[in-house]
């Protein structure tokens, strides 16, 4: 059984001071689904695009990804503005619609689902979320296991809502999940009053079987209700930081899904394992300019 991605994929604008726009294929869920394909896994990616030429565009560098895309291509494509910092960080300028057919979607028997990003909390398209989640719930009893489903909530606070009502949202479907994946800045976001332990203690505590906060440069935690790893950042000569996070939750999906792990049987050694996995993924990204996720090949260099 393969690995089904849902979100926005969208165009990036990347500005650079002094430099001319640059324009790339970008949106987490996107990123999320391409990485699985570079690395080689059967990947189904719901998602909306336009019929223009930027829609056609991101179709094509999906594919030659190996997903399988599944959208009714109409309008214009979303897209988004990333103005880029000294340091390699990224402020965002959305225009987005997210608007999926999960008609599309005529399989339930997958071994992972994923989703997350701006698609979890946009409407119409979250609807459509729910309502995949709620397929996904239901078809369990008929499938050899239940499906790994995995949430990156991906925080753009400037359009997703007010806090409580994004606040609200995050936790309706962090209780719903196995794996929640988000950054230090999500969970500032998210949890202004808590301090770290505190911000993983309250997700789990929500339901989730194991949260993976990425810390940028201070590397990485990965925690179940009963262990927790915490390893270090890969120092790497950082082009810009696009895709790094997708990466990192790209790493986690493929190591989850390759060897069927129930993530309530993790132990310390395990989840060490998977992070220093996933951050040494997410250096290759951040090595290279734009959100150019790494393919099975890198995995051996």
């Amino acid at each position: 059984m393969g690995i089904l991605v849902i979100g926005e994929s969208l165009i990036d604008i990347v500005s650079t001071a002094g430099n001319r726009d640059r324009y790339s294929p970008g949106g987490a869920p996107a990123n999320v689904a391409l990485g699985l394909g570079r690395l080689g896994d059967e990947v189904e990616f719901l998602t909306d695009v336009g019929d223009d030429f930027h829609g056609g565009f991101l179709l094509a560098h999906l594919r030659e990804s190996r997903v399988e895309v599944l959208s009714r291509p109409t309008g214009s494509t979303s897209t988004a503005l990333a103005r880029l910092a000294a340091d390699g960080s990224a402020d965002y300028d959305f225009r987005l619609r997210w608007d999926p057919d999960d008609s599309l979607v005529t399989d339930d028997e997958r071994s992972v689902l994923h989703f997350g990003s701006i698609a979890a909390f946009l409407q119409p398209g979250a609807a459509a979320v729910d309502r995949l989640l709620e397929r996904a719930a239901s078809a369990t009893g008929a499938a050899p296991r239940s499906p790994l489903v995995t949430f990156d909530p991906n925080i753009r606070p400037s359009i997703i809502g007010t806090h409580a009502e994004a606040l609200h949202r995050f936790e309706e479907l962090a209780a719903r999940v196995d794996v929640v994946k988000l950054s230090d800045a999500d969970a500032d976001w998210l949890y202004p009053d808590l301090d770290v332990t505190a911000q993983i203690e309250r997700i789990l505590d929500l339901g989730a079987g194991m949260v993976a906060m990425t810390r940028g440069g201070d590397g990485a935690i990965v925690a179940t209700a009963s262990a927790r790893a915490e390893v270090e950042a890969v120092r790497v000569d950082v082009r810009d930081t696009i895709g790094a996070g997708d990466t990192f939750m790209v790493s986690l999906i493929h190591e989850l899904h390759a060897n069927a792990t129930e993530v309530s049987t993790l132990g310390e050694s395990d989840l060490m394992c998977l992070a220093e996995r996933a951050v040494r993924l997410a250096a290759v990204t951040v090595g290279r300019e734009g959100a150019d996720l790494p393919w099975a090949e890198d995995l051996t260099r």
